[in-house]
């Protein structure tokens, strides 16, 4: 099943599927009607502390990215990332992970994209 991502700000399409934000904190200025979700996986989001030393910056992303894959592997996050993989499992459509961050390509939902498309 296709895993896709864009940011939440952008309008809903119907082939976006189930859609699922994954971060931690809500977006700010979004209501929750306007964000047409199927889920909210805050959990499976980075680390408050992570998330706040990363600061969306490029130079650090690789680093980001060593250290939210050991807490998806080993911390809080381990759970809920099984449940995200569960899900796309489950379901025969696509599936769309929601971020709020401006930077799209240097995010937590790119990170988790890449783990679903290899399972």
């Amino acid at each position: 099943m296709p895993v896709q991502m864009k940011r939440i700000y952008e309008d809903v399409e119907t082939n976006d599927g189930v859609r699922i934000l994954v971060d931690r904190v809500w977006p700010r200025g979004m209501s929750k009607e306007d964000a047409h979700l199927d889920h909210w996986m805050k959990e499976v989001g980075p680390s408050n502390d992570l998330r706040k030393w990363f600061g969306h910056d490029p130079d650090k992303y690789d680093t980001f990215k060593k250290k939210y894959k050991e807490e998806l592997e080993h911390g809080d996050q381990q759970e809920e990332l099984q449940k995200l993989k569960d899900l796309t499992k489950q379901h025969n459509k696509n599936l769309t992970l929601l971020f709020a961050a401006k930077d799209e390509q240097y995010n937590q939902a790119r990170v988790l994209k890449e783990i679903l498309d290899r399972q």
